[in-house]
């Protein structure tokens, strides 16, 4: 061979304008459907949206059209594997010409529709590893923000009346900031395993997190990270090998089963865990009262988020209030919020979408580092949903992190660039010396190469050797 192949160096690649701007369009998006700046603007005490708070939404909604214009071709192929989800937004949409409140239907399906396309354009922008620490710069300023809030204005970040000293942070009760922080747990240990580079940072955050967790004193938002601690254990024992593989998928099995039957015939020792009375904390009451109301429009329900703003004497929120003796904001059932607002079908294509994204987050267990981020905080959401209603939800962020990641585990990362290579000469070996007797003219017409380009030696010509 006359070269050899060599891997040349490869020097880290500074980010561009563009993506640096891509990135923080990313942080924005979500730190906005948090949510945690609306107690700031209208206070804790429930109050209608202003035109502001409702103009604030627009922001993310344009943002999420500038990312995807910067790739319009991965945005529309990532979009076509997420076939539950359009169905889902088009039921919403369609539920506007036999809703209740048509009007309030309306806007709300526009809001969804931007809140799943910022989604959908997060995953096919940004590579498993980037994507988790947007999730962790935009957890780690919240934590931040809802500790300062504690420690420097207990009047504003702890709870006074219900709860008194239960943690708040930057949300109006204990348990929006222990939902939120079990998620930014799972999330910043997640970055921490995907980018080692600054796991100083992120693994510190996530313990940040798990302290305002325990600070807010919510005992299903505790369940929820030792859960979500679980399933990253989980991802990194199936990591290790086939041996280990084998015993973290049986072990895993065989605790979702025990934990089965423990609900099932022992239900009271698990309620007295979580110190939560048989009602829930009333949460059965609303259920009750839903469960009345389902029959009378099985198919097509209410209307999308039509139920819970209706204040008529004769509206369907009027039956659950005095049903349920208080007036709840939602059902504290992701299921029978879909059931109640669009219907069985609008609730099948909710169960599609959730068993697709299950299914990909089990094989991406086995075959990607994406499952770092995706299967604790499936697990974590999966618990969640059983007592809140934090599914196909308009400008929120924890629908916002889920469709990312159903799109993202649909639409994985391509493989990885490989490094620039580059041709190195073999020095050649020096030609023997002549020590021919004949004129020096013959003896330099012997070193010149042939017209074949072979040498008199045998050996094939330099490229060098014809400069």
């Amino acid at each position: 061979m006359t070269a050899a192949l060599a891997a040349a160096p490869v020097r880290p690649r500074r980010a561009t304008l563009v993506e640096i701007a891509a990135f923080a369009m990313a942080v924005f998006i979500l730190l906005v459907f948090s949510q945690g700046w609306v107690p700031l603007v209208l206070g804790h005490k429930e109050a209608p949206q202003t035109a502001f708070s409702r103009a604030v939404f627009f922001a993310p909604y344009l943002c999420a059209v500038a990312l995807l214009a910067l790739n319009p071709a991965d945005g529309a192929r990532t979009l076509l594997r997420q076939p539950f989800l359009v169905i889902l937004v088009w039921i919403a949409g369609a539920s506007t010409f036999w809703s209740i409140d048509p009007g309030e239907t309306l806007r709300r399906t526009l809001g969804l529709l931007f809140t799943s396309l910022c989604g959908v354009v997060l995953a096919a922008r940004f590579r498993w590893a980037a994507l988790a620490e947007i999730f962790g710069v935009t957890f780690l300023i919240l934590a931040v923000g809802s500790l300062v809030a504690a420690v420097a204005a207990p009047s504003f970040g702890v709870m006074q009346e219900l709860f008194p000293g239960a943690w708040r942070g930057l949300w109006s009760e204990k348990n929006s900031l222990g939902s939120n922080m079990t998620i930014g747990f799972v999330l910043l240990a997640g970055a921490a395993v995907l980018n080692p580079q600054r796991a100083r940072l992120w693994g510190p955050a996530a313990a940040l997190c798990l302290f305002l967790v325990v600070m807010s004193a919510s005992k299903t938002s505790l369940v929820s990270c030792l859960l979500g601690g679980c399933g990253l254990v989980l991802v990194a024992l199936v990591r290790r090998g086939p041996a280990w593989r084998l015993f973290a998928t049986w072990g895993a099995l065989t605790v979702a089963v025990m934990l089965l039957m423990g609900l099932l015939f022992s239900a009271d020792v698990f309620l007295a865990l979580l110190g939560k009375d048989a009602t829930l904390t009333g949460r059965t009451k609303i259920w009750g009262a839903i469960l009345t109301l389902i029959p009378q429009h099985p198919w097509l329900g209410y209307g999308y988020a039509a139920v819970w703003s209706d204040d008529r004497p004769w509206a369907p929120l009027a039956w659950i209030v005095k049903l349920a003796g208080f007036r709840p904001g939602h059902a504290h059932n992701s299921w029978l919020e879909q059931w109640l607002g669009i219907g069985l079908i609008g609730l099948i294509a909710w169960a599609g979408y959730f068993l697709q994204t299950s299914t990909q987050a089990v094989i991406a267990l086995y075959r990607s580092k994406g499952a770092y981020l995706a299967v604790p905080f499936l697990l974590v959401y999966t618990l969640t949903s059983l007592s809140e209603s934090i599914a196909v939800v308009f400008n929120d962020m924890r629908w916002t992190v889920f469709v990312a990641l159903a799109a993202k585990l649909a639409y994985s990362d391509p493989p990885p660039p490989r490094p620039p290579i580059r041709r190195q000469a073999r020095r050649r070996a020096p030609s023997p010396t002549v020590t021919s007797s004949a004129p020096p003219a013959m003896a330099r017409s012997t070193r010149r190469p042939s017209a074949s380009g072979v040498q008199p030696n045998g050996e094939g010509a330099s490229p060098t050797s014809w400069v």
